[in-house]
């Protein structure tokens, strides 16, 4: 036993889909050096102490992804995650399955969903049958081109994202930051000449049903920064389409409302949202809103230092269209 072993408490929920019944939560004990890896303290369990806990893992190096479960509430990859930090925060270390997929057994989930949500944004390249690829040799790209791609090749699916994401347990359409992630590393590879098709589809298709929590950024062991390659996606399906959708369009309202005056003018937001027809159904919201706060049908003035506001919006828009 190490000179510096910890007492760590271990709290692993349990269930069988097969045997049914309410899931419940065995508590087992180990003896172990602070910098042991959660993944290894839960295989020394089922090889010393309970044969049968089931969890899935691979390479026990961070690489397959496929040790991702929720370890104090949060989605992380057991092999990289420590027992010692983990017992200084929480005093015990609750271990769980991933969120946001049916659970098989004890740890192990169901991940046909996050699959399914993969493969609808089709994630291969689509050529131009006019210049296809020349065989047998590489197809070159600039620095420039490779730094679009981004971090998303470091991606290893392990789908930690998809199952701290709110909103995939809101709504079964959100393809999931991983798929979205994924779709951006495809609309600007400049080998794929689809780019157009993918960002016009994806619009109505779940992209804008994003929270803008940044959880999925936050869970992701590879930095892969989801929430951020979801954000591009958007402003590059507008730059595209327009405001085909409630989501697009309450965003262009938001920016043109505080490019305006610097302050949001709610109720014109609403009609920009929704359009004419679509104000009738926030009515009595609208309603409630006015008794509570009567100036909210207000225009508002012109914030002091708006000159500045004009200036950063400037520098933004020259950014966008890669200009000095």
């Amino acid at each position: 036993m190490p000179a510096d072993a910890i007492s760590a408490k271990f709290d692993v929920r349990r269930w069988d889909a097969v045997a049914g019944g309410a899931p419940r939560y065995q508590r087992y004990e180990l003896e172990l050096a602070p910098h042991t890896p959660i993944l290894s303290a839960l295989l020394r369990i089922r090889d010393e102490v309970d044969p049968s806990l089931t969890l899935r893992y691979s390479c026990r190096s961070a690489i397959c992804g496929s040790c991702a479960m929720q370890i104090n509430s949060k989605s992380r990859l057991a092999c990289e995650t420590q027992v010692g930090p983990e017992m200084d925060r929480h005093g015990r270390i609750v271990v769980e399955p991933m969120r946001n997929q049916p659970v098989l057994r004890d740890l192990v989930v169901d991940q046909s969903p996050f699959w399914t949500q993969y493969d609808r944004i089709e994630p291969h390249l689509k050529l131009d049958p006019a210049h296809p690829m020349p065989e047998g040799r590489p197809t070159s790209m600039t620095p420039e081109q490779v730094e679009r791609f981004k971090e998303t090749p470091r991606c290893i699916a392990c789908a930690a994202c998809y199952s701290a994401c709110p909103a995939v347990e809101a709504d079964a359409a959100f393809p999931g930051p991983m798929a979205l992630a994924k779709l951006y590393r495809f609309v600007v590879d400049p080998r794929d000449h689809a780019t157009q098709d993918r960002l016009v589809r994806i619009q109505p298709n779940g992209l804008w049903l994003c929270l803008r929590c940044h959880l999925c950024t936050e869970a992701c062991p590879k930095d892969v920064r989801p929430s951020e390659r979801i954000r591009d996606l958007k402003e590059m399906a507008i730059a595209v389409q327009g405001g085909t959708e409630r989501g697009s369009r309450h965003a262009i309202g938001f920016k043109e409302n505080i490019e305006d005056r610097g302050l949001l003018s709610e109720a014109k937001l609403v009609r920009q949202t929704y359009g004419a027809a679509g104000m009738i159904g926030q009515l009595p919201q609208g309603l409630r809103i006015w008794r509570k706060k009567p100036e909210v049908l207000h225009k508002p003035r012109r914030i002091e230092g708006a000159d500045e506001l004009d200036r950063i919006y400037e520098a933004l828009d020259r950014e966008s269209e890669g200009a000095p």
